[in-house]
């Protein structure tokens, strides 16, 4: 996936392989299913017509998935990989209240929207003669900010940009390649708000969200949709499956890191990668590294930064 904004780069990225479907395995690293040859429509061969139909129609979703890639939605190389257990999230973390009944309506997200924009920051990464572009959230009154881990993992000086347009230098506590997670931390006081955090177990399939950061460049964007499945198998970078949050929210390069809100602003993953169809750009299909397993990481990396 290419873009013409400045500093995005060329991402690069993991596939994504359904659970229905057999796929031939690949060396670690390969961003796509090998395809099957396909016949154009009307070009087969007569002798062939007899119980055409029913084999396309079989063959159909093999082509479909043969072509489906997913890719990490922000300059620099990486994915998300690994699997950690389940944990207590830090302490200092805002939780969130008690949930209602989890239908939303556009009046709840658009309140949404206007809470956790407050928390959301643009992420720059300059230096050797490259740069990267993302998005991240804060999650503490300490100025701890998470994002991706391909966000950052090329090194440089690194810059957060607020909602008002201020720039705040932020220095690299720790990242985790396996989770595709970092933390930044930036100054306290400087008037960005901790975002809370979604219950665990309390994410629904169909729940209206929100996918909020900076694609393309384009700061303090907000685009809705539903969680479209949860524990979904995803491959990335070569490693082994993990469960992500399927979401139809449009997710685009720029947005990695960003939070994915629920109707009631708290965070339910971190957005970091597309499925894409033949190098095509969003189709509906993007994942986000559950919020519970991006609390663990970011804790430890806290921890130890």
């Amino acid at each position: 996936m290419h873009s013409t904004i400045a500093g995005l780069g060329e991402p690069r990225g993991p596939r994504f392989v359904s659970p229905a479907l057999p796929t031939d395995e690949q060396p670690p690293g390969s961003t796509s299913v090998p395809a099957p040859p396909v016949t154009p429509a009307g070009l087969d061969d007569p002798a062939d017509r007899s119980g055409a139909p029913a084999a396309a129609a079989a063959r159909w979703p093999r082509l479909l998935l043969a072509g489906l890639t997913v890719v990490a939605v922000s300059a620099g190389a990486g994915g998300v990989a690994g699997h950690l257990t389940a944990g207590a999230a830090p302490t200092d973390i805002p939780q969130a209240v008690p949930a209602g009944p989890t239908g939303s309506t556009a009046a709840d997200l658009v309140t949404a929207a206007d809470q956790v924009l407050a928390g959301v920051v643009s992420v720059r990464v300059s230096g050797g003669g490259r740069g990267a572009s993302g998005s991240g959230f804060l999650i503490d009154d300490r100025g701890h900010v998470v994002t991706n881990n391909h966000v950052v993992a090329g090194g440089g000086t690194i810059q957060v940009i607020g909602r008002d347009g201020r720039r705040l230098s932020a220095r690299l506590v720790g990242r985790d390649p396996g989770t595709d997670i970092a933390v930044l931390r930036v100054d306290p006081g400087n008037g960005l708000r901790p975002l809370p955090l979604a219950s665990a177990g309390r994410t629904r399939v169909g729940e209206p969200v929100l996918a909020v950061g900076s694609p393309l460049g384009l700061s303090g964007t907000v685009t809705a949709g539903i969680v479209s499945a949860l524990d979904r198998p995803v491959r990335l970078g070569g490693g082994a499956r993990q469960p992500a949050v399927q979401t139809d929210a449009s997710i685009n390069p720029g947005n990695s890191g960003g939070p994915l809100v629920n109707g009631r602003g708290e965070v339910v993953g971190v957005n970091t990668a597309i499925a894409t169809l033949e190098g095509s750009g969003n189709i509906g299909i993007g994942f986000a590294i559950p919020v519970e397993r991006a609390a663990q990481v970011a804790q430890g990396l806290i921890a130890r930064g």
